[in-house]
């Protein structure tokens, strides 16, 4: 378990150093236009929306293993591909394959936590593996800041070779870890898949209700950060773009000091309720952000609770690491664990694709409309998690009621022999 979340953190750091400046890079380094960068990024996201459908059944069918190796080349390929590209085709070819690569990381590691845990250490082993990874974002972030020059090429050539030798990395390692066979998941094991698929994942109304609350967690958070919110903030509340940066480490800062506080709260705790406090906490986010905007404080009382606006979304963040991923492998059938992992993963990316294309808009020119629907939003995520909590079993809801095994070790007594009268 140790190595998987270390190769977590360490593609984590490398993704840190050039996800944030990709815009700049086709855009302005490589001169090849806004156009061209921003078809960069939806091509990005578009190759997950290709190859997640497909990479639940191939994990279940090969083991998580091979299909992380071979996404770990893949990504690092597409990010040498990006330092090295110098036209549209080669730049959005290699965003193509980048993208793919990253795409099916995220379900592979997923699985490995879940065989190399039991429903017990689950919570823990993806609230340790969110915490690795915002830690190697923010890491390689502040590291790639300091080495990047838009006047020097050569530098994002050392970012995206930097990246790549990660992704390397991450393949080294996974090929040390020998997966255990976890009494849990005795039968899910290559060859071990047996008929169901899509048709079986939709007919779990469970899962299909988690992967609905799961788009509209991803949609009012993730999907706002770097579009819709930041030009709410710009436009609506004057927030200078050096105090984005400051709002997006405000966050990281809050989940990586918060993160294992919460954890300790969240495991006692049903996993519904859990989210549906999310809910609340980031529609009283939404609410600051409105104050930040259209209030009629001062430049500093707005630039103060737009930084606090992206602090509450990180303490709900850190809520929702040890809860939802835990609750996906737990929901998925022994044989289908790939392939549930594989289903959230893709309404994730579904949900960060269309978030920037309908927040966007709305956060730069109808600010009152756009605080009012995320706030609607978040008090709906309250809403669907009760719902959840309804199709759980007790178990499934809080993982802290299974009976635990018990400890006590049987003693044989010598027999003592009576004394003859």
């Amino acid at each position: 378990m140790r190595r998987i979340q270390a190769g977590s953190a360490l593609s984590a750091f490398g993704l840190g150093f050039t996800v944030p400046y990709l815009y700049v890079y086709v855009a302005g380094v490589r001169e090849l236009g806004a156009t061209t960068a921003g078809a960069v990024l939806a091509v990005f996201a578009m190759a997950a929306l290709v190859v997640l459908p497909f990479s639940g059944r191939a994990i279940d069918r090969r083991g998580p293993v091979p299909v992380l190796l071979v996404a770990a080349l893949l990504a690092s390929v597409g990010a040498l591909g990006m330092g090295l590209s110098g036209s549209v085709a080669a730049v959005v070819a290699s965003a193509a394959v980048l993208g793919a690569g990253t795409a099916v990381m995220q379900p592979a590691l997923a699985t490995m936590i879940v065989w190399c845990s039991t429903p017990a250490t689950r919570t823990r082993s993806f609230a340790m593996q969110f915490f690795l990874q915002n830690l190697g974002l923010g890491v390689g972030g502040l590291i790639g800041g300091q080495l990047v020059d838009e006047s020097r090429p050569g530098s994002f050539v050392l970012l995206f070779s930097i990246e790549a030798v990660m992704f390397l990395v991450l393949a080294g390692i996974v090929l040390t870890v020998r997966m255990p066979g976890s009494p849990a998941l005795k039968d899910a094991r290559p060859g071990a898949s047996r008929a169901g698929g899509v048709r079986a994942l939709l007919g779990h109304k469970a899962m299909v209700q988690l992967c609905v609350l799961g788009f509209v967690l991803f949609f009012a958070c993730y999907g706002q950060f770097e579009s819709g919110l930041a030009a709410y903030g710009t436009e609506a509340a004057g927030i200078q773009p050096s105090t984005l940066g400051m709002a997006l480490a405000a966050n990281t800062a809050v989940i990586v000091v918060a993160q294992f506080v919460v954890l300790k709260f969240v495991e006692r705790r049903r996993r519904s309720r859990v989210i549906a406090a999310v809910g609340l906490i980031w529609a009283v986010a939404w609410l600051v952000a409105g104050y930040a905007g259209l209030g009629h404080g001062s430049q500093a009382m707005a630039t103060a609770a737009f930084v606090s606006t992206y602090a509450l979304f990180g303490l709900g963040e850190a809520m929702l690491s040890p809860t939802v991923a835990p609750l996906v492998a737990d929901l998925a059938p022994e044989e289908m664990v790939g392939q549930y992992n594989s289903a959230f993963a893709l309404v994730k990316q579904l949900a960060l694709a269309v978030g920037p294309a309908v927040g966007g808009p709305m956060g730069a020119a109808l600010h009152g409309p756009y605080i009012v629907t995320f706030v609607l939003f978040s008090l709906g995520i309250t809403v669907l998690a009760l719902r959840l909590g309804k199709r759980l079993t007790p178990v499934q809801d809080q993982p802290s009621l299974a009976p635990k095994p018990s400890r006590v070790v049987a003693r044989h007594e010598p027999v003592k022999e009576t004394a003859a009268v």
